[in-house]
């Protein structure tokens, strides 16, 4: 039985439509409200209230003045509310996914994987509040002790994209909270409905006011770009493309403001002759149609050994017919639509593009009729280096593959990218395994995994996939700066 309007009108009623700003929902200054669009019908769900500069300097300013006092709040009682956090997004769990279901688009499956994802890193970072130390030491000379902390950088701006909306929202939330930041959230404009409902949550759990305030806008550079200039700001954490993220840190050199960029992938799924075929498959599955495709992690270009490329192909293409295309809502979904007509557009353009430069579609290869934004699950043979596809990010459910024949022609594929993000590699060889972790040009590797994020594990990319790193022992230290004592000799006369 599908979910009815009757379950969402409730769920959508109990978001809040205004700006969060020194702990009061306010309407924005000018007045203006903006549509989310549920991208399965291409139909509005509701209206929220569309900041701008004026808002976002309001923000700033409730930031800015609450940075003193809820940075002496002592880190057990900041673990305390995250705590809480953690377990009133658990109680919630339904209603989020559903929310998420529906401004997004994935299936009801999968945004329950992402509210079990978010919340924890919820409860990591209560438990990494506490863990934040610095060291005590003699000088090397003998005349003098090093005193050295830890103290947070201060108020800071963070923009999330739409593809993750709750997760997006926890993973820079909750570590800022544990070092003792305050923060502004500019969630997108497509999907800012999720990080109202936890703004509203964080709330309940116990966060001052001015501490966690929250600005959706349409208006992304008009909105925020005065926050980057003003000095009072310490920290920009964005999470989206890297053409976003290159203005962004050119704007940010201004103030030598300090940043963390999570931007574009190119992910590689490299897949050695002598692989399980029938565990890389279901690797595959995982790191191409999480998402629908839509995540800077997916497995964007698909390197077969030419050996075991039919029998992976074949096996691919099965479990590929057999992924339904439906509104996420619907309980036979297992692709739910893309982003919006824009993002669509462009998956199918660089298909055609692929195709018209000699690739074949096995299955797929079109956008599916109808309301909404859909696209089939497509894979691709024949792709030819230079090819599109192969150097932009698809953000779609399409896999091209492209075959070798050694291990060293592996790495010069996977590696032929201006990315660094996630790769992926199928091998039985323990060896080879490693030897490939120490060539590839990634941040992040899934060794005979399709799935690598964990609230506990160091999410970033190198090259131009980003800066900084989030989750893990590593992500609550983007959020801190280190502070030297000099501490006279205790024994001098």
């Amino acid at each position: 039985m599908s979910i009815t309007h009757n379950q969402e009108d409730p769920l959508l009623a109990s978001v809040p439509t205004g700006l969060l700003i020194n702990g009061q929902w306010r309407p924005a200054a000018s007045g203006k409200t903006f549509d989310v669009e549920d991208p399965a019908t291409g139909k509005a769900l509701m209206a929220i209230a569309d900041a701008g500069v004026h808002d976002s300097l309001a923000a700033l300013d409730a930031a800015a003045a609450a940075q003193g006092t809820w940075a002496k709040v002592p880190a057990r009682e900041r673990g305390e509310i995250l705590r809480r956090a953690f377990e009133l997004v658990t109680a919630r769990a339904e209603d989020f996914a559903l929310l998420i279901t529906l401004e997004m688009g994935k299936p009801l499956a999968e945004a329950r994987g992402e509210v079990t994802y978010a919340a924890e890193f919820l409860r990591w970072f209560s438990e990494e509040a506490v863990r934040t130390s610095g060291r005590y030491s003699v000088s090397p000379e003998g005349k003098s002790r090093l005193l050295v902390t830890k103290k947070p950088v201060g108020p800071c701006l963070l923009i999330t994209p739409w593809n993750f909306p709750l997760a997006m929202a926890t993973r820079k939330i909750a570590p800022a909270v544990a070092a003792g930041c305050t923060m502004i959230l500019k969630p997108a404009k497509l999907t800012p409905l999720t990080s109202q409902l936890f703004a509203a949550l964080m709330q309940e759990a116990g966060l001052p006011a001015g501490v966690l305030n929250v600005i959706p806008s349409t208006t992304a550079g008009a909105t925020t770009g005065p926050l980057i200039k003003d000095t009072r700001l310490r920290k920009l954490s964005f999470t989206g493309s890297t053409e976003i993220g290159r203005r962004l840190l050119a704007d940010a050199s201004e103030t030598v403001l300090r940043t963390s960029m999570e931007l574009g992938g190119n992910a590689p799924f490299i897949v050695f002759e002598d692989a399980d075929i029938d565990a890389a498959v279901t690797g595959a599955m995982l790191a191409k149609l999480r998402n629908m495709g839509e995540a800077c992690t997916a497995a964007n270009r698909f390197v077969v050994h030419k050996s075991v490329a039919t029998q992976f192909i074949e096996k691919f293409a099965v479990k590929m017919a057999g992924m339904t295309t439906a509104r996420g809502t619907e309980p036979e979904s297992k692709v739910g639509p893309l982003i919006d007509a824009k993002s669509r557009d462009k998956v199918h353009e660089l298909v055609t593009d692929a195709i018209d430069s000699g690739a074949a579609a096995v299955i797929g290869g079109r956008p599916v009729d109808g309301p909404g934004y859909f696209y089939e699950p497509t894979i691709l043979t024949g792709v030819t280096e230079g090819t599109r596809i192969l150097s932009e990010e698809i953000f779609g459910p399409v896999a091209p593959i492209i075959t070798f024949t050694t291990e060293d022609e592996a790495v010069r594929l996977a590696n032929n990218t201006e990315y660094g993000l996630a790769a992926y590699v199928y091998t039985r060889d323990l060896n080879r395994g490693i030897r490939m972790g120490e060539r590839l040009e990634t941040g992040m590797l899934g060794l005979n995994t399709g799935v690598i994020s964990n609230a506990a594990a160091p999410f970033g990319g190198i090259k131009q996939s980003g800066l900084g790193r989030e989750g893990g022992h590593e992500g609550i230290e983007e959020y801190l700066y280190t502070q030297y004592i000099g501490v006279a000799d205790p024994y001098a006369s």
